[in-house]
């Protein structure tokens, strides 16, 4: 392993780290524009020159892997003296609109400038200016700031797999652009924004609204996938502003989606913020006395089996244990989470959970999808299966609707006869897996929305007995969720019920849930509707109770490995709306069934007494593999679709403005799908 010394100090490195690396594990500050550790290293811009000992001139420490004995230099006056000339150059034809630029404040190009350019410029000629790029209605573009570092290249290429933007002309005519007039299609363009050094690409929703200064930073978690991407709420005045990705390697390492980073301006829109209760046909607002008396009123004498409870897909774990107890304690058995009417085996958690872990695919040699499309369903999960093949060329099949998921795979057929061949060792993709080492299958909800779910989850958990995938150190059983709280859901034991017959019941409480069609809700069933925008299923209600959105709670959620993690309160909820759990609590002793927690401590408490894993945070469940599914005949029909507008897929991004642009200007225009080998 190399050994050498930077600025006097010596540090052993794995072979091929580079001298930027290498400063990075003493602590060196050494600047940079076009390098960023998840991209190709291109040492284009010059930044991060350093002096080493013997080299006729200076090195690019991004693109200069370190050897033995080498000896580095970051601070000394040639070092300086390069780096002062680049950002000479760099700044030639950079427009002085730092007031005006929403990069202000957080600008590499400002903060290095200062820190390593000179104080006056030697320039007197008239500046370029660059025609601006139409990229969608996410990506706001000011191209005349771009230093042309091509990180928003690399980012699209590498991470998202879409290939819009690239670099044209040469010398002084050089610009980054689409090759044709289009905009950019893919799930996770809002990371171009972090990517950019400069103010060349900024977020057209965010535009002139606040400056990072003003606003107070939260900790909390996307809830509109099963992927719990790590986030960063930015408030100001009671208002979300904007949301960033917060590092987490072992999810979303430094992404997030475009739905969960443009959808806040749907926090504000179409929110329910009083009780209301439905008197003579019509809802009208009451106080929160009103509403419980309505709900003790309605349900008293009523049989505990004649009620059920349905949560929705963005419900916290709280809010879903204390609903449970509450229901319990009235006598009711019926609980159900699979709103989507998901049909699978839910007493053993390895068949339900992704056992490989999103991090662990990236050990994986062979993949095989079934009745998934990643890109839409867990744009993150994508991305990685996407890092796993760039890096490694391993061969995916596909199984269901034919998509474009931003790498090639091999289509092996629509539903469930191509699943029953390679359970028998058959079909084109059967020796690919023999010959793995580590293969992986990813079983999606459109293999399983269907009366044969269970028989579809049993076949799929003979396909990994077929092939090996599960032993003592490798799982690659994985079922892929799309929804935030279904995992927790099923952790805590809420299901079991039949979706079908449920909306026949006399009374039906839902949580967060705007799924349940409310044709198929009988005309006599007292509705009780919790949650936080006045959806689909709060003009069914007979009782609104307002919940609080994401954004407003402290909460626990279960991603789609089985990582509990924890979001706190970025805002307040508006007028009389409450945390979820607060407002169960309230009503259990309306309804003389007083749950036994006060706090949000006490309810955690009840989470790790339902099941222990929640005590375990920010760890994947670790699931003994026991048999599951149930045997029987599969239907021929193929596997339909889960996901099919990835910009509208609950309340809160139905009423972004931002996300409806989304739908007009992606989904109607949507990419013929592509397949290969």
């Amino acid at each position: 392993m190399p050994k050498l010394t930077i600025d006097g100090m010596e540090v052993t490195v794995e072979p091929g780290t580079s001298i930027i690396q290498a400063a990075e594990q003493l602590g060196i500050e050494v600047p940079r524009f076009c390098y960023h550790d998840k991209l190709s290293v291109p040492a284009n811009c010059r930044m991060c020159l350093v002096e080493v000992e013997k080299s006729p001139k200076p090195v690019a420490s991004c693109a200069m892997p370190c050897a033995d004995g080498m000896n580095v230099f970051t601070k000394s006056p040639l070092a300086q003296k390069a780096r002062k000339g680049v950002m000479e150059m760099l700044l030639v034809n950079h427009p002085l609109d730092c007031p005006i630029c929403d990069q202000g404040g957080e600008c590499d190009l400002q903060d290095q400038a200062v820190a390593y350019g000179f104080d006056r410029s030697r320039y007197r000629e008239e500046k370029r200016a660059v025609k601006d790029k139409e990229l969608g209605p996410l990506v706001k573009t000011v191209m005349t700031r771009c230093i042309h570092c091509t990180r928003c290249v690399r980012f699209g290429d590498e991470i998202a797999g879409v290939d819009d933007m690239g670099v044209l002309n040469r010398g002084e005519h050089l610009e980054i652009g689409t090759y044709v007039e289009q905009m950019v299609n893919s799930e996770l363009s809002g990371n171009l924004i972090d990517v950019c050094p400069v103010g060349a690409l900024t977020s057209k929703p965010y535009a002139f609204t606040a400056r990072p200064w003003e606003l107070r930073k939260v900790d909390s978690l996307d809830v509109f996938d099963a992927v719990g991407s790590n986030i960063r709420i930015d408030t100001r005045g009671g208002a979300v502003m904007r949301i960033q990705p917060r590092l987490n390697e072992e999810v979303n390492e430094e992404w997030i989606s475009d739905k969960v980073r443009f959808s806040w301006d749907g926090l504000k829109q179409g929110r329910l913020d009083t009780p209301y209760v439905r008197k003579d046909g019509k809802l009208q607002a009451a106080s929160w006395g009103e509403a419980f008396g309505a709900i003790a009123d309605r349900i008293a004498g009523l049989s505990g089996q004649k009620m059920a409870a349905v949560v929705g897909d963005t419900a916290d774990c709280e809010a879903i244990v204390a609903l449970k107890d509450l229901m319990t304690a009235l006598g009711c058995n019926a609980f159900e989470c699979r709103t989507d009417g998901a049909q699978f085996d839910t007493s053993a958690p390895a068949g339900y959970l992704f056992n490989t872990t999103i991090a662990g695919l990236e050990d994986a040699d062979a993949i095989l999808l079934v009745g998934t499309n990643p890109r839409t369903e867990a744009a993150l999960v994508n991305a990685r299966i996407r890092k796993t093949w760039l890096a490694k060329r391993i061969k995916i099949g596909l199984i269901g609707e034919q998509c474009d998921l931003n790498y090639p795979v091999k289509y092996l057929g629509a539903g469930a006869e191509t699943l029953e061949e390679l359970a028998a060792g058959k079909g084109a993709f059967a020796d690919v897996l023999k010959g793995a080492k580590n293969p992986v299958i990813i079983l999606g909800m459109g293999a399983l929305r269907r009366a044969d779910g269970m028989a579809i989850h049993a076949l799929a958990r003979k396909v990994a007995a077929t092939y090996n995938m599960v032993r003592e150190d490798w799982n690659g059983f994985n079922l892929l969720h799309t929804a935030a709280s279904r995992v927790g859901a099923l952790m805590l034991g809420f299901t079991g019920g039949n979706l079908e017959k449920m909306p026949s019941a006399q009374m039906l409480y839902l949580l967060d849930c705007d799924d349940v069609p409310a044709d198929k809700i009988g005309k006599d069933t007292f509705v009780i509707y919790q949650g936080h925008h006045g959806d689909k299923s709060a003009a069914r209600a007979d009782v609104i109770l307002p919940g609080a959105a994401y954004t407003e709670k402290n909460a626990t959620y279960v991603n789609t490995e089985g990582r509990v993690q924890t979001a706190r309160q970025a805002v307040f909820p508006p007028g009389e709306a409450r945390e979820d759990w607060k407002i169960i609590r309230a009503l259990s002793e309306m309804l003389a069934k007083t749950l036994p927690y006060d706090d949000i401590a006490q309810v955690r408490a009840r989470l790790a007494a339902v099941n222990p894993a929640f005590a375990e945070v920010n760890q994947p469940l670790k699931a003994e593999w026991k048999p599951f599914g149930a045997e029987g005949k599969a239907d021929k029909a193929p596997f339909a679709v889960a996901v099919e507008n990835f910009y509208q897929t609950d309340s809160v991004t139905r009423a972004s403005k931002t996300m409806a642009a989304c739908t007009a200007s992606f989904v109607a225009n949507a990419t013929p799908a592509k397949t290969g080998t």
